[in-house]
Order: C-alpha cells, then structure tokens, then sequence
C-alpha cells in the first residue's frame, strides 16, 4: 500500500503562482487547509493524502480542500516516517511553527507566526492553546510527552476562538489520536540510537463486545546527556520518561458515541545544560567563579560540556481522565468533552551554572489542577447552511512553592565581588561592620551578608475561572460563494496570592540612606576642620566635632545643615555614594506580599471577538477565500519574585504605610492580549500537485512579554506587535511514489509600541528571535520491493534566516539602553537542520528503520539571558547535536 505523505492540493498552486516548472521540490509532511466542492473521495482501502485528509479543524469532519482555514495537518504516516518523537521535532515539518525546551523538561514553548510565550511562568496561559483529542492542555508541563498512536496535527495559524472555545490568541496545535478498533489489532516497536537511546512502545487495540473497543498503548524512552558535566560526572539534557494511555469506544447505536481516555506518564531527567557565552570584564564575577570552581569555556560554547555542582531535578507527574459524548439528533450532532487533569512539576537547578556553590538551590514545587467541560452543537441545514454553537468553562489552580538559597560559597565569592566593586576599600566583613555602624550598631550585621542558605522562600497560588459562549455560521450565498460568520464571548475571574519569605540580609540594606549617613559624616567633618571654622587643613575627628558643638552650637548648627544638604543631594549620585557600587548585588530586594490593602490579588476581563469571512470556489481546481478575525487571551499573571507592584500603586502603597525598603516596581499581571489578523488564501488542486498561499497581517495588542531577568522574570505588555507574512506550502507527485514538499514562510514583524520592556523602550524595533525567512523542504520516495514488500526513502531540511536571538540583556542596564541592546546584538541564530529516515516495511507486517536527525550536526544557539549571580555574564542554551539510531517495528 502506498503511503503519500503530504496533501496534493498544495503543489499544484506552487505551479500556478510562482510559474516554476521545477517546484517539484516542495514543502513538508504538511497540507494547508483549503476549501472546494469537487474532489474525489480517498479510495477505501487507502488514506487520505493531502486537501483529501479528513480534519476536524471545525468542529466537524471535513476534508482539508472543505476548510477554509489557514491550518497545516501532518499525518500518522509522516509523523512515523519521519520518526517525529514529539512535539519538539513537529516544526521540522510545519515552517510556521516553532518549539523551544529550555529551563527544564517541564517547560515547552510554542510559537505560530512569531507569536507565542507561556513557558516558565506557571502563572501564564500560553498564547499558542495545545488540545489533545478536543481536551485543552493548559500548561507547557502538561504538553512534554511522547506522541502515542497519533492520527493526525493540525496547526492552526491565527485566533481560533469561534472554534475552540478557549481563547488562543496566536493559534491552535490539535492533535488527534487513533480511537480503539473494533478489528483487533496493534504494534510493536524497539529502537536504539547514539547515547544509548532506547525506545520501547506497545499498542494494542480490539472488540470487548459488538458495541465496546478498546485500546492501550505504553512506552518507555532513555538516554544519556548529550552534554557532559565535568564537575558531577554524569550527563545533563538525558531523556527518561514513559507513558501509559487507554481508552474505551463504546457505540451502543449509529447515533450515539462514547469515548473515555485515561492517560499516566512521567518524566524523571537531568536537564537542561546551561553554557556561558561571555565572562565578565576583568575583574568580574566569572574570575570569581574560576576561582572557586569552573565554567564552561565561552569560546566553545558547543563543546557539549557543562559545570554544576549537583544534578537538575525535572520529576514531572502529569495524569487525567476525559469523557466525549457525541449524540446524533437528525441534522444535529451535540457533543460533550468534560476533562479532569493534574500535573506536578518538581524542579531545581544549580542556577549558578559553574562547579561553584554559589546558590543551593534555585527550586520549585507547582501543582496544576485543571477541569474543563465543552459542550457544542454542530449542524447542517439543507445542504446550504452549517452551525456551531458553543460552550466551554475551565477552573484551574495553580499552587507553587519555591525556594532561592545561597550555597557553601557564596559568602567567599560576595567577599571578592565586594573587594572588585569597591575598588578594594572593602571587603564583606570590613563591609558587615562599616554598614552597622552606620545604623548605630557595629556588630548588627557580623557574618549575616550571603550566609549559606539564606534567601527566598516562595508561595504563590492561582485560582482561575472562565466560561465562553462560541458559535459559528456558514451560508452559500449562491453556489461556490460561502459566508461565515462567528462569534466568541469570554468572562475569565483570577484570583492569585504572592508570599515570599527573605532572608537575604544584604538585600534589605538601605544603602542610599546608609550612604547618605557616611556623605553626611564625611561632609561635617571636611566642614568643621576648615578654614571657615577650626582651620585643621584636615577634616576634624568625632572628638573635635563634639567640643566644637559643645562650645559653638549656632555655628555647628550652621555646618551640620548644610552637611546634611549636601548629603540629600548626593546620597543617589554614585560619584559621591561609594556604596552605591555594591546595589548589584542586591539580588532579592525585600516582597511586598499579595493581597495587601492596595493590591487586592484580583483581575477579572471579559472580551467579545469575532471572525468574518468569504469563501469563492474560482473553478473546481482553485478557489479563494479572504477573513478578518479577532482574538483575546486573558490577563496572565507573574508568579515569579519579580512580581512587583505597578508604579501607579507607589503612591498609595506609601500611604498604607507598606512600601519596603528598596521598594522595585514592575508587575503583578500583564493585562489581556488582543488579537486582529487580515488574512487572503488562494488554493488550487491538479492531481499531481497541490499549492496554498496565504498573506497576512496579524496584529496583537498588548502582546504578553515574559523575559528571564536573572532571577525571576518580567511580565510586561507591549503596547503592539504586529506581523506581516507570506506563507506557501505545496507538493508535487511527479511519478507513482515520489513526491516532494516545500513550505516557507517570510515573517516581517514589529514593535509598534513597546515602550516598557525589560531593557527600555523598544517602539519601532524588529521582535527578536522570528527568522525573516523559514523553509522546510522535503520529499519521500517509495519503491515496490515486490511480494507486498516497500522501502521508503525520506529526507527533509528545516532552515531559519539569521535573527537575533534576544531583544536586550537587563544586566546591562547600569550603562544604559544601548548597552543592554548591544551587549544582545552579537548572538545570533541560523538553523540548517537536515533530517533523514530510511524504512524497509515488509508485507507480514515487519519494519525496519533507520534514522538520523541534524545530520549536518548544525549547532546554535536557543536563548540567551543574563547570568545568575554573575554581573556582566551571558550564559545560554544549546540545541541538540547530531542524533541517529534504528528501530524494529511489528504491526498486526
């Protein structure tokens, strides 16, 4: 049986449009989502191949050449082809999408058209909504896990809300599995690849009853580290993770369904390996670090070596139940989806990222409970009219403990920072001394600056609620010509608290005011001891000042005011307040807890969004379709220690009496996201090619930024950001068994308002880490071996145009903007990732495979962010090197 791994509708348009012969070198294992009343129907006994695929992108079972959507589908056959593990490879086949892994294992973060964030902040609804068999995914977490029995993906581009109930601002990836069989029938697969990679995976599916089936799939996955850690001696960024998922079918008559999923899996790794990429000016925080253990090595950043000086712990727990009841009522279909999921994320790194114990340890506990119920209805009427109509509600909470600790070094390490800092005037127990006399009391802070295991403990909770009404109209107006018309209300309440426990001593010294005791002290002295009063050519000590009070009050009156002015108007310029230098390293300034009397913990929106259509069938080959949509995601909110209050709070926040001492502002929330897209679809289907075309604008307001600080991170809304784009995707089949695929995609983004960013006003600037151009190329080729026998061939390569990986780095703020800008600007990306598979498939059943993945061991860079604890250092994440491996596989 021949296996076609891409839509047919998409190259032939290829050849329409761009006028070239040799488009035969076309797009991924994907098709682009088209509408057109003739098309043949897939022969029986083979599956769809692409506009042919059925989808349900609408909430209803349409070929892909019936929905006028901008959606990508990638199939079973591509995904197992391909060996696309999980949802990480899936942008190998989708040039509009990208995914990121970087803190942790539990953080996955996807990005449709350059927009797209919710990884490493639990407090954030990803733009990007993830559904598993019509179930919403919340969180990242819960989004990491290997695909089991997958039918098919569909990556819908641009605001869904008319069709998903749940807001996603930026798009959808649905994905949709086998149901169980009512023949009995299964698999088995075993594969080995470099670093010992292993992988075990079972399905087996079959009848209980005439009405019931059921299935069960498992799997096991391992693998060393790709990066070596010198200091512990094991392996960072392994794999160890399984799964467990089964389901019942129970189908009592033709008009009702019942499907219950239950699914398990774990994850248990040591990752993710951070590499420094730039150390500090001497002298600086990373000589400091050389000399109490190792860093890696910033001109070989892709050596695959790595310091820490204790294992990561990513132990990841993430379960549910689902139950989708669908009931047929003449035209009618009314579908249920109720869902229950928990996911538990236990994490902690040695941020620090050197064989140094400098910080023990940065941690967290989060705890998602998530339940969601949709209910809709799905109808056609007289052949000239389709209805959705719509309902969904989620309650979620969300409860996250943590901890930020200072290791067994951090005391000698602040003692050579201080010495640097201070122009080795001081050092941290001259310091602890000279600071408490200041207050009045010289021993107040003895050997309690960065003492071991002192810093934060953090509580954060998120309680949130929201429910949507969603519905969507199509009408043939006269033949070939079809409105839609749809609609999306959404009402979302949260309810969140902050509590933070410090005790970081250093961090909650004034050292303006302490600073403007010493300028003032200083000042007196220099007065007193010249020419105006006792003329010493030398400033007086405490003794002479105290017999000159005694003896000339008016006059020491006269010289403490103006002392004393002086230090008021110095106490902030860092030329006269020498303390001034050490404020970097006061790295966890005191919380302000929530709720307080100002800040109530509470935020509540509601938005109404929309989507306009038309859809014209040109000829039976091409049609078009233009739209205008909207979309809105909630309020997200910053459980991070960077959540601080908004400056607008400041004045009443004084009032109450409940500013700290140095009191930073920020944060609590960013408000909602609100999304347009103009978007024009051309199509076109000639047997042996297909082609799609969409050009675009696509415009968020109040786009969520959400930038690593060092220590926490910054959530803040650009005021606009908006894209134009182009994006092709086609495929050509010149001959019985070949076909190839080409899908690019050019991105022209903007800040069109983003004044407070993390590193300063960023209007008018291009969005960092969105490639200009993307393209993915790919073909497969399929050869009778004879006897039912087949091998197949498939390649594919996955391009990204150089971009800057980062806006700005926040800890270059102290020499201004600029510098924040251009310390970012030298660390770039471009991605030429080739991917390869080889598959002989024999007629009982029996495969072999082999596979490679980057095998042009293309390396770059994914992030990059300013070092924990190490002022003036970069450090980054990696990609992955040059994987391969082979895998056994037995179908029944």
């Amino acid at each position: 049986m021949k296996i076609t791994v891409f839509g047919r509708a998409s190259a032939s348009r290829a050849t329409l449009l761009l006028g070239v012969a040799g488009l035969a070198l076309v797009a991924p294992s994907v098709a682009y989502a088209q509408e057109e009343e003739e098309l043949a129907e897939p022969a029986a006994d083979e599956p769809g191949s692409g506009n042919e695929i059925l989808v349900t992108a609408t909430k209803r079972e349409q070929t892909l050449q019936d929905v006028p959507v901008a959606v990508s589908v990638t199939t079973g056959e591509t995904l197992e082809r391909a060996q696309i593990r999980d949802l990480k490879d899936l942008q190998m086949v989708v040039p509009s999408l990208r995914v990121t892994q970087l803190q942790s294992s539990a953080n996955t973060n996807f990005i449709i058209r350059g927009f797209g964030n919710g990884a490493n902040n639990a407090g954030i609804e990803p733009s990007v909504g993830v559904f598993i068999d019509g179930v919403y995914r919340s969180r990242t977490a819960s989004q990491v896990n290997d695909l089991p029995n997958v039918s098919r993906i569909e990556v819908l581009r641009g605001p869904q809300s008319t069709l998903f109930g749940k807001n996603a601002s930026a798009g959808v990836i649905s994905i949709v599995t086998e149901e169980p069989q009512f023949d009995l029938g299964g698999s088995v697969e075993a594969g080995y690849g470099n670093y010992n990679a292993v992988v075990l995976k079972g399905y087996v599916t079959g009848p209980l009853s005439d009405n019931v089936a059921a299935s069960i799939a498992g799997g096991w996955s391992g693998r060393d580290g790709y990066n070596k850690d010198l200091a512990t001696g094991d392996r960072t960024n392994e794999r160890n993770r399984w799964f467990v998922r089964g389901q019942l079918l129970i189908e009592p008559s033709t008009d009702f369904k019942a499907r219950i999923i239950a699914d398990y899996d774990s994850i248990d790794e040591n990752c993710c390996g951070v590499v420094n990429l730039k150390r500090a000016p001497s002298p600086g925080a990373t000589d400091v670090v050389d000399a109490l253990g190792d860093l890696p090595d910033a001109n070989h950043p892709f050596a695959n070596v790595v310091y820490n000086n204790y294992n990561s712990t990513n132990d990841i727990k993430n379960w549910g139940v689902s139950a989708q009841l669908d009931y047929n009522i003449g035209p009618m279909t009314l579908t249920s989806i109720t869902a229950y999921r928990n996911n538990q994320a236990v994490t902690a790194q040695d941020a620090d990222f050197s064989s140094a114990d400098l910080i023990y340890p940065l941690a967290a506990d989060i705890n998602l409970d998530t339940f969601t119920q949709e209910l809709r209805m799905t109808a056609e009427i007289a052949d000239k009219a389709s209805i959705l109509l719509g309902a969904f509600y989620i309650k979620e909470k969300v409860d996250q403990t943590g901890e930020l600790k200072w290791g067994t070094q951090a005391r000698a390490y602040a003692n050579a920072l201080i010495s640097s800092l201070s122009g080795g005037s001081q050092n941290i127990t001259t310091l602890e001394a000279t600071l408490g006399t200041l207050e009045g009391n010289p021993s107040k802070y003895t050997n309690k600056f960065f003492a071991y295991q002192t810093g934060n403990d953090e509580t954060f909770t998120l309680d949130s609620e929201a429910i949507s009404i969603f519905g969507q109209f199509d009408y043939e107006v006269v033949p070939g010509l079809t409105v839609t018309l749809g609609g999306n209300y959404t009402k979302d309440v949260k309810d969140y608290t902050a509590n933070i426990v410090g005790s970081d001593v250093f961090s909650t010294v004034d050292l303006v005011a302490d600073g403007n005791t010493a300028i003032y002290a200083q000042a007196l002295a220099t007065t007193i001891g010249g020419p105006m009063f006792l003329n010493l050519g030398r400033p007086a000590t405490q003794q002479e000042i105290g017999l000159f009070a005694q003896g000339n009050p008016a006059a020491f009156g006269l010289a403490s005011g103006g002392a004393q002015a002086y230090a008021d108007a110095n106490d902030t310029n860092a030329a006269v307040n020498p303390l001034l230098a050490l404020k970097p390293l006061q790295y966890l300034p005191p919380f302000l807890n929530v709720p307080n009397s100002v800040e109530d913990g509470h935020v509540s929106d509601d938005d109404f969004t929309y989507t306009i259509r038309l859809a014209y069938d040109v000829s039976p080959e091409v049609n078009i379709y233009a739209s205008y949509a909207t979309g809105f995601k909630a309020a997200s909110v910053n459980l991070s220690r960077d959540s601080r209050p908004f400056a607008a709070d400041a004045a009443a926040l004084g009032s109450a009496g409940l500013l700290k001492v140095n009191q930073t502002f920020g944060t609590r929330y960013a408000d909602p996201e609100k999304s347009t897209v103009y978007e024009f679809g051309l199509k076109g289907n000639w047997g042996v090619g297909s082609a799609n075309v969409a050009v675009f604008k696509q415009e968020i307001a109040g786009f969520q930024s959400n930038i690593f600080t060092g220590t926490g991170f910054a959530l803040a809304n650009a005021g606009k950001q908006s894209t134009f784009g182009v994006e092709f995707e086609g495929m050509v089949e010149p001959t019985d068994g070949l076909n190839f695929n080409l899908g690019v995609t050019y991105l022209d983004p903007k800040y069109d308002d983003f004044v407070f960013s993390a590193v300063g006003d960023l209007t008018g600037t291009r969005p960092s880490g969105i490639p200009e151009w993307t393209v993915v190329l790919g073909g497969q080729y399929e050869v009778d071996m004879g006897n039912g026998d087949a091998l197949y061939l498939n390649a594919s390569y996955h391009h990204e145009s150089k971009v800057q990986i980062v806006e700005g780095l926040p800890g270059y703020l102290a020499g201004g903007q600029a510098a924040a800008i251009a310390a970012a600007a030298q660390f770039t990306r471009t991605v030429n990732d080739v991917s390869a598979s080889i598959t002989y498939a024999m007629d009982s059943g029996l495969e072999f495979s082999l596979w490679g993945r980057n095998l042009l061991d293309d390396r770059y860079l994914q992030q990059v962010f300013d070092s924990v604890a190490q002022p003036l250092s970069i450090s980054g994440y990696t990609n992955q090197p040059r994987t391969w491996g082979g895998s056994v596989r037995f179908k029944w």
